[in-house]
């Protein structure tokens, strides 16, 4: 292990760097140059895609600065979604963001810097392999994600989700802080491979690691939204601006994700029993509560938090498969799935929110489902990219989110758990309900609104392109999936 080998840490480097010019360049930019800002967004996350792309290609895990920061294929291939998360979520919002004062003025281009320094919290959550590392990477994303809540200072719904958003954040995070100083005093260790190697041998008061892994798995749980810790998904993602709740619900998941596998699977996969136990509880709880309160919502925003839930809780189903009675055999395949369950998630949920952004206008938020009546009679087309997305995440074939059920479903069954299979397939028909809504209010209703709708070109192809993707990876599932057990098989060393 090379202690300083800063080729595996290029992508952030380079992110740091970029993101500290861009902040400078910006003070002197006038508002009407303020497109520059936006540009060398986007540019500095295609150089970050090209960066992490010779990792990607190279297959080979690397550790560097003593063993804290690791770069192997789950790291790098989750971090190529990333980029194109955020990538996404800054061309779907420049319009909405320019119209809402959240660029340009007394603001300047914040929304941008404070996007990619979140990307730099997620890019070193992915990729911690130490306590401290993980702690810090997580820290930076969720102030930089705080700060954008609240980006509009004279909005007071706004101001109140960063509020609730800040005070459950904090908790969550000192949850998370107590369970890691719980394992760091059962094990003396910080790093996750050696934290592996002592809860292996047995040589430690198992208690003192229960009650740890209780207080990490709470924190985690805030971080994906699941259920008891849901309190703040709803109001966050209805009171920030639609394209903050964009960003909330796009790259921070494949961050959550990661820390999942690196945290549980990494350094505690000997306590797999007892972590698992707990993941069976907020999973069911969460597809429960999230499929049924969803069902009672006008607002599409706060739908699509209660469908979080819910979809959180069904990807949390693939974490708890991966070890059936004290065998680690099924870990790839479980593993594996909930990944490919995420990435469709993330992917889904950017193309949903990106139609609500093309549907506002300066003074209103299309954000109700009142909002997507007759949308067919105004462009067939954006109409279309819609039902894709509802399906994909009701999981209707031939789109992606129903493969992505189905390889859930089949990791769960190969536990012999038939009764919990039959549980997300049951919550699943629920929640096919109020997705199947949106579709039948958009083609048999009349619209209410009958305004031509104004897209700028990057927008309607990103968002065309977004569609394109949820279908033709449903149709085609194999090379994605393939990359995910791929990723999962080196975690695991298999």
């Amino acid at each position: 292990m090379n202690t300083m080998n800063l080729t595996l840490l290029y992508p952030e480097v380079f992110l740091v760097v970029a993101a500290s010019a861009i902040l400078l360049i910006d003070m002197f930019l006038s508002d009407e140059k303020r497109f520059a800002t936006y540009a060398l967004s986007l540019l500095t996350l295609l150089g970050c895609v090209l960066l992490n792309l010779n990792l990607l290609n190279s297959g080979v895990t690397g550790y560097t600065f003593h063993n804290m920061f690791v770069a192997d294929s789950m790291s790098n291939l989750l971090k190529m979604f990333s980029y194109l998360a955020v990538g996404l979520t800054l061309i779907y919002s420049r319009q909405y963001v320019i119209e809402r004062g959240m660029v340009g003025g007394h603001l300047g281009g914040e929304f941008y810097v404070l996007t990619l320094f979140a990307l730099l919290g997620q890019m070193i959550m992915i990729s911690g392999n130490n306590f401290l590392i993980i702690y810090l990477g997580l820290e930076l994303m969720s102030l930089s994600l705080f700060a954008l809540v609240a980006l509009r200072r004279e909005h007071k719904i706004s101001t109140e989700a960063a509020m609730k958003y800040f005070i459950l954040g904090a908790m969550a995070s000192g949850f998370l802080l107590y369970g890691m100083s719980m394992l760091y005093g059962a094990t003396g260790s910080l790093d996750l491979t050696e934290i592996a190697k002592v809860t292996a041998k047995g040589a430690v008061d198992r208690t003192v690691l229960v009650f740890g892994v209780v207080f990490l798995v709470s924190g985690l749980a805030f971080k994906l939204g699941v259920v008891p810790f849901h309190m703040w998904v709803p109001d966050v993602y209805q009171g920030a601006p639609t394209a903050v709740t964009l960003l909330l619900g796009g790259a921070p998941k494949l961050a959550a994700f990661a820390i999942f596998i690196r945290l549980l699977v990494d350094g505690l996969l000997p306590l797999a029993f007892d972590w698992q136990q707990m993941i069976v509880i907020l999973s069911v709880l969460s597809m429960a509560v999230g499929n049924i309160a969803a069902i009672a919502q006008t607002n599409l925003k706060r739908m699509l938090a209660y469908s979080t839930i819910s979809q959180m809780g069904f990807m949390l189903l693939g974490l708890l498969s991966g070890v059936v009675g004290g065998s680690a055999a099924p870990a790839a395949n479980a593993y594996s799935s909930a990944m490919f369950y995420t990435i469709t998630y993330v992917l889904t949920t950017l193309g949903t929110f990106g139609v609500i952004m093309l549907l506002s206008r300066k003074g209103f938020e299309a954000e109700n489902l009142d909002d997507f009546k007759g949308l067919n009679q105004r462009s067939p087309w954006f109409a279309f990219v819609m039902m894709l997305l509802m399906f994909s995440l009701a999981g209707i074939p031939p789109m992606m989110g129903f493969y992505a059920k189905l390889s859930v479903i089949q990791a769960v069954l190969g536990t012999g758990q038939t009764w919990l299979a039959l549980v997300a397939i049951l919550f699943s028909l629920i929640g096919a309900f109020f997705y199947v809504r949106v579709v039948k209010l958009m083609y048999f209703d009349e619209a209410i609104d009958k305004s031509p709708i104004v897209v700028n070109k990057d927008m309607h192809i990103a968002l065309s392109l977004n569609a394109i993707i949820v279908l033709g990876v449903g149709l085609m599932p194999g090379a994605l999936m393939a990359l995910c057990i791929n990723a999962m098989r080196k975690i695991l060393g298999a």
